[in-house]
């Protein structure tokens, strides 16, 4: 019997890389893997025209597409991306910001208000620093070029929130340059970063601060995860299964990988120290996939999207992804 045909559609991430070079594959699915690099990207083609199979997706899009109903997708408990978000709040000295606190009443950067990454940094804020959101006046726009972020296709906010659209003609990092908004929220730093050194990190201790968030907490954020389309899923329900497995092994094989450090796979010339400093922090296992290690990070992300007026209430997480046969 012929294999299944997959489109799968993912940035080409260590942990994705032996699927990508077919070290790993899974059975019974001929997988033609489409490098796309931005995430956005991805996720406009995915969410708004179903143009792959399956690929990378952004959490809270998944998710407020899942609690309003008819989603197309299915989800799989893999994590393509992760990121602490500490580090990518800035704000302009000038401004006189400080604190977490000092955001209030303030005008805050944002690339897009519903992305995974801005929900994860208001429920930093809001809950580990006692930031009250609803003082915080939104400017949304791209980070650094004019116009907008992406073409989204989440559900609207179930309640108005203060959020203006920014001037067009400019991006996050020249406003907050100017001085036209206080500070920026957002999946990296602004370019006028590099060469303006009024514009800096509101943590500039960032990697102390996310390593005690994390023992403190157990939050790893969590930005994306893997969708199917529905019709493909209950049409061939054994593809899920098939990619979630491969997914896995390809991650250990990345991860194995990473260990050989007779030569360096990667350009990090501290390879060895920073292999040491994952272990003491994350007990042997940075990435883990599936439901239960991740329950933490997961039920973080659902309640701060009820919070935020992304979804009218918390959703249980196993309701959220697929069965799969093998370890969830």
């Amino acid at each position: 019997m012929s294999e299944l045909p997959v489109t799968f559609a993912c940035g080409l991430y260590d942990r994705v890389l032996p699927l990508y070079t077919k070290e790993v594959q899974p059975a019974g699915i001929d997988l033609n893997f489409i490098v796309l690099n931005d995430p956005r990207t991805i996720f406009d083609r995915m969410g708004g025209g179903l143009e792959f199979d399956a690929a990378e997706f952004s959490g809270s899009e998944y998710i407020a597409r899942h609690a309003a109903g008819n989603s197309p997708f299915v989800a799989l408990p893999f994590f393509p991306s992760r990121v602490f978000r500490h580090s990518m709040i800035t704000v302009n000295r000038r401004s006189g910001i400080k604190t977490p606190k000092d955001l209030e009443g303030r005008r805050v950067g944002t690339a897009l208000y519903t992305q995974t990454a801005a929900v994860f940094i208001r429920g930093m804020l809001q809950h580990d620093h006692g930031v009250d959101l609803s003082k915080i006046h939104w400017v949304q726009g791209a980070l650094d070029h004019a116009g907008s972020h992406g073409h989204p296709s989440a559900p609207p906010l179930l309640r108005p929130v203060d959020i203006k659209v920014a001037d067009p003609s400019k991006s996050l990092s020249q406003l907050l340059e100017a001085g036209e908004i206080d500070a920026i929220a957002a999946t990296g730093v602004p370019a006028a970063m590099r060469h303006n050194p009024d514009i800096v990190r509101l943590f500039p201790n960032y990697r102390e601060l996310e390593q005690d968030y994390y023992r403190r907490t157990g939050i790893f954020p969590i930005m994306h995860l893997v969708a199917m389309r529905r019709d493909l899923h209950e049409k061939h329900p054994f593809a899920a299964t098939s990619l979630y497995a491969a997914l896995r092994q390809s991650k250990q094989r990345a991860w194995t990988l990473a260990r050989n450090t007779g030569a360096l796979r990667y350009m990090l010339p501290w390879m060895t120290a920073e292999l040491d400093e994952i272990d003491a922090v994350f007990d042997g296992d940075p990435w883990p996939d599936g439901i239960e290690p991740n329950r933490r990070t997961l039920e973080a992300l659902v309640t701060y999207m009820h919070e935020q007026h992304m979804i009218r209430a918390p959703i249980p997480i196993e309701d959220l992804f697929i069965k799969t046969y093998g370890p969830n």
